[in-house]
């Protein structure tokens, strides 16, 4: 063990209260998990603190649509909207307070973010360590700036050291994300215990779901990328330990947006994360919808299959930050990425870029909304934006894993440009607040934003009350001419799932399923007769065998 004997004997108590005191899941997850990505002040009214008027604009549409929800990093904060944290065991007092959290935590079961990479330079560890004071002091890394640090991957455009004033003259300290985000130095054992301990705090007020920030980068090895180290590896491995200890059904959730290959490495041999964020999936899904071509996104999916056992997907097309390009690596040619990313500038989206160990610049992520990364195709066509739209969500929700939906997809919320031009900050685009007033004018009325969300909250509750959409349950891509994309779902296949990715009526051939029985499109509870069935324009059916 890294710990000391009186470390060791501090967490071993801790995990023993957090363990008496909460209750345990029957089960860690099933079809019907629907999870909800939000911050805690996505939705604004003047009168209460927002983490209360999500709660009731979640009460009043989303009550049995879905079953958890990830607020997104709601603890004092000095940047990045929320993962440069002041205070790891205090609310953000401009959101509300713990038993705003627990309240909403009576309805549905929580995600938190554990921001563990970094902390806010304005947290008292760090201003501790400006003094040379416990805590604080030993728990940053300090570089000499003539290091040769080439080799590191970066995340950023931006400097990978950041000096600083201490007692003791001027250091350069690590800092991967930005200069207010200090990298924690894990090779003490002394700053291990306590992130463990912020690990353990957040399962004692409710969290099932632990989502592991930025986790790729944790450890530093000068000579190395810095990325996926063993030690890394090591530290989620004691995690996962400590949580299945307590109740094997909380999740652990890495979040490496990576290529594909770095990210499922984080599943280990079934002992690291029970689920990862499917980052190929959002990239992907919006190029087969943009070219119309399918074959990168079947070549795709027949690799991912195969998962160790008691891990699963988290599938998402959008988040708090932009889509992913890195993930494409090794998937897509690298033009396709480039023209990908020009054509996100024409639906008024943004590309930001990070440094290559060369000096070159690469694309990094695309900041755009989903709804509006899918309003135009490659051939100019801007018509069919909201059918494009609905077709993403539900062929993600498709997919074997737990779907994700950000509150701006729910929504289909448009480009916030006047975010990013009062922040400065791209990711600004895809992070409005709505003002409840607004919204609920919006969603009540005839509004594109409304028909998205009764549309998509249609489907879902469809989605729950089918048994071949667990989490656990398999899935089989199947062959289908280009512009089309089928797989079943389910143990003995009893779902198929037949995508219409053009803008032409296509026929796919049934090929012998529910032979001789009855087949019905559960997404329009239409019966289908014959061996071939008809697809509109970005149209998805969820075939089932009628009994």
């Amino acid at each position: 063990s890294p710990f000391s004997e009186s470390q060791f004997k501090e967490i071993l108590a801790a995990v023993g209260q957090v363990k008496d005191n909460i209750s345990r899941g029957k089960e860690k997850w099933s079809e019907k998990d629907i999870i909800l990505i939000t911050y805690g002040d996505s939705i604004k009214d003047p009168e209460e603190k927002p983490l209360r008027s999500l709660h009731g604009f979640l009460k009043k549409y989303l009550r049995d649509v879905i079953s958890r929800v990830h607020i997104l990093p709601f603890f004092p904060y000095s940047s990045d909207d929320g993962f440069s944290v002041i205070d790891y065991y205090s609310v953000d007092p401009g959101l509300g307070d713990w038993k705003d959290i627990a309240q909403l935590g009576q309805d549905f079961s929580l995600m938190f973010d554990l921001v563990i990479n970094h902390v806010s330079q304005h947290s008292e560890w760090f201003r501790n360590y400006l003094q040379g004071k416990e805590p604080g002091k030993g728990y940053f890394i300090e570089v000499d700036p003539g290091t040769d640090l080439s080799t590191v991957v970066r995340p950023r455009s931006l400097p990978l050291l950041t000096e600083f004033n201490t007692t003791t003259g001027k250091k350069y300290v690590w800092t991967t994300f930005s200069a207010d985000q200090v990298d924690l130095n894990f090779a003490s054992p002394v700053v291990l215990a306590e992130m463990m301990k912020v690990f353990l705090f957040y399962l004692s007020k409710g969290a099932r779901i632990i989502r592991l920030d930025a986790i790729a980068f944790l450890w530093k090895e000068i000579g190395t990328s810095c990325l996926h180290l063993p030690q890394t590896h090591e530290v989620v491995k004691l995690m996962r330990d400590l949580a299945d200890e307590i109740d094997p059904g909380i999740i652990l959730l890495t979040e490496t947006n990576v290529p594909n290959k770095e990210n499922l490495s984080y599943f280990g041999k079934g002992d690291e994360a029970s689920m990862v964020y499917q980052f190929s999936l959002p990239p992907l899904l919006l190029h087969a919808l943009y070219t119309a071509e399918t074959t990168y996104l079947e070549e795709w999916a027949r690799s991912v299959s195969d998962l160790p056992s008691g891990c699963t997907f988290f599938n998402f097309t959008a988040s708090h930050d932009g889509i992913g390009v890195r993930p494409l690596e090794g998937i897509l040619p690298p033009d396709e990425i480039l023209a990908l990313a020009e054509a996100m500038k024409l639906s008024g989206g943004y590309v930001s870029t990070r440094r290559n160990p060369d000096g070159t610049e690469s694309p990094y992520e695309m900041n755009i909304t989903y709804y509006d990364a899918l309003k135009r195709t490659r051939t100019g066509d801007v018509t069919m934006q909201f059918e494009r739209f609905i077709f993403s969500q539900t062929l993600m929700m498709s997919f074997k894993g737990i779907p994700a939906f950000y509150i701006h997809s729910l929504l289909g919320t448009e480009n916030y440009l006047e975010g990013v031009r009062e922040t400065g900050m791209l990711r600004s685009i895809n992070r409005r607040k709505w003002s409840s007033d607004e919204l609920y004018g919006l969603l009540d009325t005839g509004s594109h934003h409304g028909r998205i969300l009764k549309e998509l909250t249609r489907r879902i509750r469809i989605r729950r009350s089918v048994k071949a959409f667990h989490p656990d349950a398999g899935q089989r891509i199947l062959p289908s001419e280009e512009g089309m994309f089928a797989f079943s779902r389910g143990e003995d296949n009893e779902l198929l799932v037949v995508a219409n990715f053009t803008a032409t009526t296509k026929k796919y051939k049934l090929n012998g399923f529910s032979a001789g029985g009855s087949k019905k499109d559960l997404l329009r509870n239409e019966t289908l007769s014959g061996e071939d069935c008809m697809l509109a324009p970005y149209q998805i059916q969820w075939i089932g065998k009628s009994p």
